[in-house]
């Protein structure tokens, strides 16, 4: 079924449209990577010719020139967009961690702009049928962990245009850790939360096209007429650093592409009575908590695992756990990329601030249980299993998950 003159292709489709977008930008040194915005505007929008428009997104949404899509799209009378809808932290990235900005008008284009933010189903539908937009188009920089809730924006906004009716495009960006391989644990559905709908992996090596692509076909009970406009130039071999493009924070707490790398591992550390790094200017690289000393750092060394060391640190968050409080711990040094394992070193991680460390907890709402997406993680870890052990203990449902995932990707 096509649904524009220029031959989009829907379902699960991906549309092709000249890459002779704006210049290339020399960021990183990389190569230019063109988004998929930059293939849509590259064609005069034709693939929303004819429809109003609403767009999810947030400050990541930008243009190699580090514009705006909504600002460029606004000033451009080739598109109709007559809304935003705004994730966690908001459309404009004014909310912390667990917060959003709320129903507003939008000072810089006047637009309205919609809270999706721990909206689903039908209430979300009906946002999308008040705001009188005949195509939902999603544009949002991911990080490549199941438990980074842009993702769940993303199926909970495609489940809820299906309700409403909507066409529903997603426009690609990279992968910025990659798209090699899916790594970790996959969900049991039991554990689903907002930090994890369905059985995927913890680090899927997917990009946000693709995961669309793969929740359309297998996890929405009703899919939706969905297009996806792929990038020119992204390889799955790709950092972030060679792509040409600008970074920008996804969230508050995620301010580097170092940060990503390591994200999918250490933010298991969300589930303990450990700190995360919130707070600081490395968040998720230091960990640590009052009391933690040099044996947590000679033990996480001593795994010797692939492309990581560990340095004795101690910092002391401005805000979240341990605020104001000088706290001992490790920083995580990446010194080869391509060799390390991001959720292998976050599970060597909880296993040796366990065995070193006597005042470590896990949250008391078994939080860490909803990030790894089962029991399993933390009840192997109790019972005084090994890394080795954890880490083989979800080798057969990653192996499924991976043969479902080659089905879903775009890109080589």
């Amino acid at each position: 079924m096509s649904v524009s003159r220029r031959g989009l292709l829907v379902a699960g489709g991906a549309v092709g449209v000249a890459a002779t977008a704006s210049p290339a930008f020399a960021h990183g040194g990389g190569r230019r990577v063109r988004t998929g915005f930059d293939r849509l505007a590259a064609d005069g929008y034709a693939a929303l010719a004819g429809q109003r428009v609403g767009v999810v997104t947030n400050p990541t949404g930008v243009t190699a020139e580090v514009r705006h899509i909504v600002d460029v799209m606004h000033a451009d009378d080739r598109v109709d967009l007559i809304a935003v809808f705004g994730p966690e932290h908001g459309f404009r990235g004014t909310a912390q961690a667990g917060g959003s900005e709320g129903r507003y008008d939008d000072p810089a284009t006047g637009l309205p702009v919609y809270d999706t933010y721990l909206k689903s189903g039908q209430a979300l539908a009906d946002i999308f049928t008040a705001s009188g937009v005949d195509t939902v188009v999603f544009d949002i920089q991911d990080v490549g962990a199941r438990f980074y809730t842009y993702i769940w924006t993303l199926y909970d906004c495609m489940a809820a245009a299906a309700l409403a009716g909507k066409r529903f495009m997603v426009l690609d960006r990279p992968n910025p850790v990659t798209g090699r391989a899916a790594l970790g644990p996959v969900l049991d559905k039991a554990f689903a939360t907002f930090v994890g709908r369905e059985p995927i992996s913890q680090a899927h090596g997917m990009t946000v096209a693709e995961l669309a692509r793969l929740f359309n076909a297998e996890f929405l009970a009703r899919p939706v007429e969905l297009a996806t406009v792929r990038m020119s130039g992204w390889r799955r071999a790709d950092f972030f650093d060679g792509t040409g493009l600008p970074w920008v924070p996804p969230s508050p707490n995620m301010p580097t592409p170092d940060t990503a790398l390591v994200y999918a591992g250490t933010c298991l550390f969300e589930g303990t009575n450990l700190s995360e790094g919130r707070g600081t200017t490395r968040p998720f690289e230091l960990l640590g908590a009052a009391g933690v000393d040099r044996r947590w750092a000679e033990a996480a060394n001593a795994l010797e695992l692939p492309g990581v060391r560990f340095r004795e640190a101690y910092f002391a968050p401005v805000f979240s756990k341990f605020q104001g409080k000088t706290v001992g711990g490790v920083q995580v040094h990446v010194h080869d990329r391509e060799a390390f394992d991001p959720v292998r070193t976050g599970i060597g991680l909880l296993v040796t601030a366990k065995r070193s460390w006597s005042g470590f907890a896990w949250r008391a709402d078994n939080w860490i249980d909803k990030l790894t997406g089962s029991a399993k993680v933390r009840t192997l870890i109790d019972a005084g299993a090994g890394t080795d052990e954890v880490v083989d203990a979800w080798e057969a449902d990653l192996a499924a998950f991976r043969a479902v995932r080659r089905r879903h990707l775009l890109y080589r």
